[in-house]
């Protein structure tokens, strides 16, 4: 069914809250994440000094990072070259062949990553066609981009479903 595709693992409010430790704990040795909405605003080109210091603590505790976007390659190349971290740039999320380049570029297993993103219909539903453990954040920016928005919109619809179906308990769409 559609809505269990597009439910995640688990809900954040940022990749910041997300527990590393708790992340080792599971044998979690990777992180497939998105760039925009999700580490700054979509309008944001530049990375910020709380996301080299996230990324500086998931190397330390020896996970990985591959930032997989849907964005065009001078934005996502301009954003992790400070990081120097792997990337995969216009990811056509949610289909599949992205994250797969990504635990191949990693040399780690479905099991051993998490893909973590701000949109059910690409991050999530991608994640969860082949199995990956989702986190859904809340997007960093109120507002997105042009093609985003429509994506919003239904997303609204899903989520507000799945939480009549008490599928989840966090979504409240009074916003």
């Amino acid at each position: 069914m559609l809505l269990q595709k597009l439910t995640p693992n688990e809900y954040v409010e940022s990749v910041f809250t997300i527990d590393i430790e708790q992340l080792i704990k599971q044998n979690i040795k990777a992180i497939i994440t998105d760039l925009d909405n999700t580490l700054v605003s979509w309008d944001a080109p530049d990375v910020t000094e709380e996301v080299k210091e996230w990324f500086k603590r998931l190397d330390e505790a020896g996970i990985q990072v591959t930032i997989v976007s849907n964005n065009n390659k001078a934005r996502v190349l301009h954003f992790c070259q400070p990081l120097r971290c792997r990337y995969i740039p216009a990811a056509k999320k949610p289909g599949k062949q992205a994250f797969v380049r990504a635990i191949e570029l990693m040399g780690v297993t479905i099991e051993e990553t998490v893909v973590i993103g701000d949109q059910l219909f690409t991050d999530i539903l991608g994640g969860n066609r082949l199995g990956f453990h989702t986190i859904l954040v809340v997007p960093v920016k109120d507002s997105d981009g042009f093609f985003t928005r429509f994506n919003r919109q239904m997303e609204r619809i899903a989520l507000s479903w799945m939480r009549k179906k008490g599928m989840i308990s966090w979504y409240n769409n009074k916003k």
